[in-house]
């Protein structure tokens, strides 16, 4: 039996990650010793998918509170609330890293020792990391539902094992898919300009053994355009409540082209991606990131120094353009924002 991929991992005191910035070149654990670790960590994206980067914020706070558990209880809370802005602040974009601090921070009371807090912090970051395996399986089997026999599936960056605390969320529904003996087949985005997909994806698929191929993402209008993708798996970071979802830079793209020739296009997340706050995506914050992950890579220049880059790290994808949202509650279908609503 294959091991299973497990993204993070809380022991003495210290928060494990899989470095994902050296895979699969290396397989690596980045340690949080702090909670500025761990805000370095989210925003160089040692960890990233929404998912997980909510379970390391969980943790996040754990460690912020074993810093200043020898203060007084008012000033523990002035510094434990200065750790969560810090770490809020570390990406902008994922819904689920906001999620998982207004969760946590009700555990911040006066009326208790910072003792009891820390306690209470860390049962509730490891209620959260188990939450979230639960969540992906139970994905994976309302996913599953909807991939036919022998089909092709297309994914757009990493939304496996390495983007949650295990097992994925739109990766998860092909792993149930592989796992029901379907006979899928993958191909793989490289995903620009981390290439996710390449160096995380197509990892995960050689993993677990599940047939693949890795394209660059210029070859995906071909593959739909001639009929070779039957359905289309993607992410996301963060879901208005009218479906509009904020995923990798790349997946509008996508969205429009199987629009237009009939392939079904699914986004997979749990309902805690979903932002009720917002109406639409066009209130979604945009994360704009630094232009070496443009002109280089692994510090190799293959841009003029002086070319001026613009490098949105997501796209907001209309939910026109979205088959159906497969949540740990079920397939939310059209009308999407009535059908959202009702899980309020």
């Amino acid at each position: 039996m294959k091991k299973k991929i497990r993204s993070l991992e809380f022991k003495n005191d210290e928060l494990y990650l899989i470095d994902q910035r050296v895979l699969p070149q290396k397989y690596e654990k980045f340690i949080c010793k702090n909670y500025k670790d761990v805000e370095f960590a989210i925003s160089d994206m040692v960890v990233r998918g929404a998912p997980a980067i909510g379970v390391t914020v969980a943790y996040g706070v754990v460690l912020a509170a074993l810093e200043f558990i020898e203060l007084p209880i008012k000033q523990f809370l002035v510094q434990m609330n200065k750790a969560c802005e810090i770490i809020n602040r570390s990406r902008p974009t994922a819904v689920n890293l906001m999620w998982a601090i207004k969760r946590i921070r009700k555990f911040l009371k006066e009326s208790d020792t910072p003792e009891i807090i820390l306690q209470n912090l860390k049962a509730e970051a490891d209620k959260i990391a188990d939450e979230d395996v639960k969540t992906n399986k139970k994905m994976g089997q309302f996913g599953n539902s909807l991939v036919p026999q022998k089909a092709t599936i297309l994914t757009h960056c990493n939304t496996g094992a390495l983007a949650t605390v295990e097992y994925g969320t739109a990766l998860g529904v092909v792993r149930a898919a592989f796992e029901d003996e379907k006979d899928i087949f993958v191909y793989a985005d490289e995903t620009r300009p981390k290439l996710q997909g390449a160096r995380l994806t197509a990892w995960e698929l050689v993993q677990e053994g599940i047939p693949a191929k890795l394209i660059v993402d210029n070859a995906a209008a071909t593959l739909i355009r001639d009929g070779k993708i039957d359905l289309i798996l993607v992410g996301a970071d963060r879901i208005a409540s009218n479906g509009d979802s904020a995923n990798k830079i790349g997946t509008f793209m996508l969205s429009v082209i199987a629009k237009v020739y009939n392939v079904p296009f699914y986004i997979v997340a749990p309902t805690t991606t979903i932002d009720f706050e917002i109406e639409t995506g066009n209130q979604i914050e945009i994360e704009e990131r630094s232009k070496e992950e443009i002109t280089q890579i692994n510090g190799i220049q293959i841009a003029p120094e002086n070319i001026e880059v613009y490098n949105p790290a997501f796209d907001v994808t209309p939910n026109e353009n979205i088959t159906a949202i497969i949540t740990e509650k079920g397939i939310i279908k059209k009308p999407f924002k009535a059908n959202i609503l009702k899980l309020k």
